[in-house]
């Protein structure tokens, strides 16, 4: 819960947290950041600006007209961002950019990369938030700028596991185990492919939906028709890693379903080999009149313990085998 204002004081770019006894904000204001905001931190801003700020809900409502759209003077434009992209579990959730009277606001829940990183960037060089739209811009960018990245890492996480998937049997040193390893590593790639290739797609319609307005400058519309093309090679990225998880997907249950195969005809093999002793004990019934075993003081012992034997030597074998 955080209402944070970024202005430019004599050309230095400040940032300020905002109380509940601020009335206004600073004149030369680039950039209303709220993070996760109460309900007053959005009657606040709604006073200061004179626009509604969307809800929650809101955010997360998937049809166009609501994610796009002008309200008076406002530009209203969410968009799913990817979040936790570097830990097990990545997601995706709808952030707000709205554009009013020069000034850029932003309504999220989550903390992105991309935001850290804009903050740092413009902290450096505050002329890239010289106005709301620069800001919204350069914050765009940076978005793009990280779902590159992300596809980058996922594609070489994705070359690493396509050397250990072709490896031989003999050269993987956990075969099947090390297989379904592998398929939890490209599960968890295909699903961050999925996320990054939503996010672009929300990402090409606002900037499609902001090529049209006409309040925008030449130099700004440059950019987004730059940003474009820049989404639209990062999309083919995707669709490449997308194809990429599939086959590496079919290839990987595939290897698992030979080794299980194998294994099966093993036991298979061990089965029918056991049969035909199995099938002359159940005959004769071993009732033979001499059996030294059977005036053997220690003999019922003795034959509890090769039944023991018979079943703890098949399962270190078949564990040393790691077929268990």
């Amino acid at each position: 819960m955080m209402l944070t204002v970024f202005h430019l004081d004599q050309g230095l770019l400040c940032q300020d947290v905002a109380s509940a006894d601020w009335h206004e904000i600073p004149a030369e204001t680039v950039w209303i950041d709220l993070m996760s905001p109460t309900r007053e931190e959005e009657r606040q801003v709604e006073n200061w600006t004179e626009i509604e700020v969307p809800t929650r809900e809101e955010m997360q409502e998937i049809e166009l007209s609501s994610r796009l759209y002008v309200e008076g003077r406002a530009t209203v434009m969410t968009m799913p961002v990817i979040n936790k992209a570097s830990s097990e579990a990545p997601e995706s959730a709808a952030i707000t950019f709205i554009l009013v009277k020069g000034l850029m606001i932003t309504v999220r829940y989550v903390d992105p990369v991309p935001f850290s990183m804009f903050v740092r960037r413009i902290n450096r060089n505050p002329a890239m938030a010289a106005s709301g739209e620069q800001a919204l811009m350069g914050l765009l960018e940076q978005i793009a700028d990280r779902l590159a990245d992300i596809l980058e890492g996922a594609t070489a996480d994705l070359e690493a596991l396509s050397r250990q998937v072709f490896l031989t049997a003999d050269d993987r040193p956990h075969g099947s185990r090390d297989l379904r390893r592998i398929l939890q590593k490209i599960g968890r790639a295909g699903d961050l492919a999925t996320r990054a290739k939503d996010s672009l797609l929300g990402l090409n319609r606002l900037l499609l939906f902001l090529s049209v307005q006409s309040s925008f400058k030449k130099e700004a519309r440059g950019r987004i028709k730059m940003l474009m093309r820049d989404a639209n090679s990062i999309a083919e990225h995707a669709n490449f890693l997308s194809g990429k998880v599939s086959f590496l997907l079919d290839a990987t249950l595939g290897l698992i379903n030979i080794e299980q195969n194998n294994i099966i005809k093993i036991f298979s093999v061990a089965a029918v080999a056991f049969l035909p002793p199995t099938l002359i004990a159940s005959i004769y019934g071993m009732n033979f009149r001499v059996m030294p075993e059977l005036d053997w003081q220690f003999g019922y012992l003795w034959a509890l313990g090769l039944m023991l034997l018979a079943a703890i030597v098949p399962l270190w074998y078949f564990r040393r085998r790691k077929w268990l």
